[in-house]
């Protein structure tokens, strides 16, 4: 941020990489505790978002804050047997899979939700034998929060209406939005409300997707 101000351009990606073994020094813990090829892929991310911000394409990088969503990305080493996924650093984790795992592991992300519950979204490298032609016509589907969905295929518009229980768990969340508001910034009744927010964001997102 530091050299942006100065001199109103990016550093190199091999700058960042560069910086990783004084950065190890000055906090132990990435050394100990961190593998390796993840603070590669931080540099790597945050050269993109950089070059993204350059591009217009993208606002200028912030520091994200913990209370939201935070992630890290596995390029490798990353294995799964049974019930477990085997982690670098940290070792074998049991998962549960909604699906099987098929094909050559690329990468492994790695998020923790504003709920404290961990996920990992697993990227494969799998062989197509058989491509489906399904046609040239194109749709666009718009998921919304006052209609549950609106879909375009060019020459219509067609509005699908929100579930009853997505309707409820709606009202909950402005519900809960509301009381989150009136608390003081930085109590620990703030603190607790504010996870009962995310649970309701969660289960928000899981309905959508059932």
């Amino acid at each position: 941020i530091q050299h942006y101000q100065e001199t109103g351009k990016s550093l190199k990606l091999a700058t960042y990489k560069g910086m990783l073994p004084q950065l190890k020094k000055e906090y132990p813990w990435l050394k100990e505790d961190c593998y390796s090829s993840v603070l590669q892929c931080v540099a790597i991310n945050l050269d993109r978002a950089y070059k993204n911000f350059f591009k217009g394409q993208a606002k200028f990088p912030r520091f994200k804050s913990k209370h939201h969503k935070q992630s890290i990305q596995y390029p490798q080493s990353v294995t799964v047997k049974d019930e477990y996924l085997k982690v670098p650093k940290i070792g074998e984790v049991k998962a549960v899979f909604h699906r099987e795992v098929t094909g050559k592991i690329k990468t492994v992300t790695i998020s923790k939700s504003p709920t404290d519950k961990y996920f990992a979204s697993i990227l494969c490298e799998v062989e197509v034998t058989d491509v489906k032609q399904l046609g040239d016509q194109i749709i666009g589907i718009d998921l919304g929060l006052k209609d549950f969905a609106i879909v375009h295929d060019g020459e219509r518009v067609t509005k699908y209406a929100n579930p009853k229980h997505l309707n409820r768990h709606q009202k909950n969340l402005a519900l809960k939005q509301k009381k989150l508001s009136r608390k003081t910034k930085g109590s620990k009744s703030r603190k607790k409300f504010r996870k009962k927010v995310a649970n309701v964001h969660e289960r928000i997102a899981n309905s959508r997707q059932d």
